[in-house]
């Protein structure tokens, strides 16, 4: 059973605050670039991204981080997924564009595997 992204967002705006940091005052700065970062252009709401992925990569949502890659100035989100029969997947996705740029775990199925 696939969820809509919209009835996780709640839950999934607290994970990714969570995950930015133990620290309150960590966890209010990395929140705080993460929507400045939106504002700005820089990155996609993380709604549109879950509504861009879900086509081709159903499941339950049960994490999110949202992080800039070591090397590149690149933010990035990498989304754990709970698909049906319970395989998790694991996503790399562009936070600028929304194009997945890896993922880990069994292979995409619907829309995208027939592309393939």
């Amino acid at each position: 059973m696939t969820h809509r992204p919209a009835r996780c967002l709640p839950s999934l705006l607290c994970a990714v605050l969570l995950a930015a940091g133990s620290g309150a005052g960590i966890a209010d700065d990395d929140h705080d670039r993460a929507r400045q970062a939106v504002e700005a252009g820089q990155i996609l709401p993380l709604r549109t991204i879950l509504e861009r992925i879900e086509p081709g990569y159903p499941g339950q949502v049960i994490d999110v981080e949202l992080e800039r890659d070591h090397d590149s100035p690149q933010w990035v989100y990498k989304i754990k997924l709970l698909q049906r029969g319970g395989a998790l997947i694991r996503l790399k996705v562009d936070a600028h564009d929304g194009s997945v740029l890896g993922h880990k775990g069994r292979p995409p199925r619907g829309p995208q595997r027939e592309k393939e």
